[in-house]
């Protein structure tokens, strides 16, 4: 993070973690600091290996951030909903109905979540490259630099090691899909800070206290940065949700199902959605930073046939090879249709919608 004299920021004050003992769901702690030697990416492989085809979620620790430095981001997001006006938000707003990019503001009460009521959660989206690919609101430019220095730790200091260490867990050379993730490339992996508001009780009866519908995240890889509102449940192998418990300065790392059709189905997208908190924590809003990555816009996302961990358990695809989406028609079906478009009713769980070239993306409810 940038070394000189700093800005002053507003400070944000997180909730403490809940009391509640919750059901929650037992994952793997991956220490990251090992991964910077290629002996330790070795060692660490096989567990991310085995918690990517099992749970789905990793924790990360020891990624290089203190403390200090993370708390500060937090501020720093928090920023981009207090202190920005709800006509300079809408300046800024992402072209989400209209060209499949998150890049900027998601307003409040954009996507339908259940029985007509919409969402009460906004986001703000980072190009990672912060400088040159959008303009940003007055209130978050003293911050820039340290946002663009926040992108970059992300990009090279966790996800390449998870990427490489994926790699391995296949048996593939350690930078296949590192070179799928280009820093400088087209694409659209960003940094994003999100709040979740506090919903009526009539909004928490007609949604069955569900605040953003059981999915797969559309990337390859997402980075949660841990906050202590518990909220976060992920579909245990079992089938049952498991809520996610908050470690201090630890990150919550996933795939998405960009990973699934590179890996022929080798890891998987886990389902997980979003809930109404706790009751200690009913009344606070739930600010998350997050970095979500995805591969370059140009990317076939078509398996990696020749691992040859995939011979003995066999590909799994979403589509046939040449109908295989790039990553930038995979976004921007998804993206288009989250929320905004109708799904049909598969059973009582499950909705579905067509997305691009046949290939069908589910809701769990």
């Amino acid at each position: 993070m940038p070394g000189t004299t700093l800005p002053p920021v507003p400070h944000y004050v997180p909730a403490s973690p809940t009391k509640e003992d919750l059901d929650w769901a037992d994952l793997v702690i991956i220490d990251i600091s090992k991964a910077r030697t290629p002996e330790g990416r070795a060692q660490l492989a096989p567990q991310v290996r085995d918690a990517m085809r099992t749970t789905g979620f990793i924790y990360v620790v020891n990624h290089g951030m203190t403390q200090s430095q993370t708390d500060r981001i937090f501020d720093i997001g928090d920023v981009a909903f207090t202190q920005v006006s709800e006509e300079e938000k809408r300046q800024h707003a992402a072209k989400i109905a209209e060209d499949g990019s998150k890049i900027g503001y998601k307003l409040r009460q954009l996507w339908t979540i259940d029985n007509g009521i919409r969402d009460q959660h906004e986001q703000y989206a980072l190009h990672r490259s912060i400088f040159g690919q959008q303009e940003h609101p007055k209130a978050l430019q003293p911050y820039l630099p340290e946002l663009r220095a926040f992108s970059e730790h992300n990009h090279f200091n966790v996800l390449y090691p998870i990427l490489q260490m994926l790699a391995l867990g296949m048996e593939l050379p350690e930078d296949t899909f590192v070179n799928l993730h280009g820093y400088d490339a087209v694409g659209d992996t960003h940094a994003r800070f999100i709040k979740y508001h506090p919903r009526t009780q009539e909004e928490e009866l007609k949604t069955k206290n569900v605040w953003l519908k059981g999915h797969t995240d559309t990337g390859s890889v997402t980075i949660l940065w841990s906050q202590p509102v518990s909220a976060l449940q992920i579909m245990s192998p079992d089938g049952k949700w498991r809520w996610v418990r908050h470690l201090d300065n630890a990150l919550v790392v996933n795939l998405g199902d960009t990973m699934e059709m590179l890996s022929g189905g080798y890891y998987k997208g886990t389902i997980h959605r979003v809930v109404q908190p706790p009751a200690d924590h009913r009344d606070r809003e739930r600010l998350g930073a997050y970095y979500f990555a995805l591969t370059d816009d140009d990317a076939k996302l078509v398996p990696f046939a020749e691992s040859p961990v995939l011979q003995p358990v066999g590909i799994v695809r979403k589509c046939a090879d040449e109908d295989a989406p790039t990553m930038r028609e995979w976004r921007r079906g998804r993206v288009m249709a989250y929320g905004l478009k109708e799904t049909k009713k598969r059973d009582e769980v499950v909705e579905e919608q067509e997305i691009v070239k046949g290939i069908i993306l589910k809701h769990y409810n």
